[in-house]
């Protein structure tokens, strides 16, 4: 079974002037509109207008509040958001539908709402080749320009997965076959020691809160990554690129 894909599951919508001048400007990015809040003029707009007319995009105009909602952040819109194609983003449902081709090696974000995280873990996870990362709806961080800058650009290239929240990823993943594992520095068992079968998944639950407890339940075993030097953790963004690089290590091995 497949979903209904949603706007919200197709594009990445970045808001603000020189966020949405720099998207037309990368032509390895396809553009779908431009929304301009009614009455908003200025030479900054009309720049705008013109970068899109020549790539032939389609301007809309709407009213300043619906333009805010579209951005999902009042304060820095800038009356103006773009709705840019995210080629291998796609709905959790959809990739889960066929086993024979669903992914292999996934992550799962729970409750990271920094967007430097975000960013950071995206770019890493697509470096290393985990076949996809699950970025909630609800409870991360939204693919906003600051997690595209953090990204460095990834996150309209990177495999995004999208549910409504974790916790409903979590019970779609565990029904469909993947046992679900956990950075955990109190685990007794290692990263590097546990072996994993053709299909896994890497829960990132927030730094401060952990895990939910709907994910945190549905997990087969917490593992740990080994630290020296009195140091007890690491930020996740930083765990998450010695857990994805480490998978990349064994299939190249």
């Amino acid at each position: 079974m497949t979903s209904e894909v949603s706007p919200k599951d197709r594009f990445v919508t970045v808001y603000g002037r020189k966020p949405v001048l720099e998207a037309l400007a990368d032509y390895d990015l396809r553009v779908d509109k431009v929304i301009v809040a009614e009455g908003l003029r200025g030479g900054a707009i009309a720049e705008i207008e013109e970068a899109a007319a020549d790539r032939a995009v389609k301007v809309q105009r709407a009213s300043a509040h619906r333009v805010k909602v579209l951005a999902g952040n009042g304060r820095h819109d800038q009356g103006v958001v773009a709705d840019v194609v995210a080629r291998k983003m796609r709905p959790l449902v959809d990739a889960l539908a066929d086993p024979a081709t669903a992914p292999r090696t996934i992550l799962l974000l729970d409750g990271l709402t920094t967007p430097a995280n975000v960013g950071m873990v995206l770019r890493t996870a697509t470096a290393s080749g985990i076949d996809g990362i699950v970025v909630p709806h609800r409870g991360v961080a939204g693919l906003d320009p600051l997690v595209i800058k953090a990204s460095a650009g990834v996150a309209f290239h990177a495999p995004v997965l999208r549910s409504r929240t974790a916790a409903e990823a979590a019970e779609l993943l565990t029904e469909a076959g993947y046992p679900l594992y956990a950075l955990d520095a109190d685990a007794g068992h290692s990263l590097y020691d546990t072996e994993f079968g053709d299909r896994a998944v890497f829960v990132l639950g927030s730094e401060t809160a952990g895990l939910s407890a709907e994910v945190e339940e549905r997990i087969a075993q917490p593992l740990s990554i080994p630290m020296a030097g009195g140091v007890e953790s690491l930020n996740v963004a930083s765990a998450a690129a010695v857990l994805c690089f480490e998978l990349r290590r064994r299939t190249l091995s």
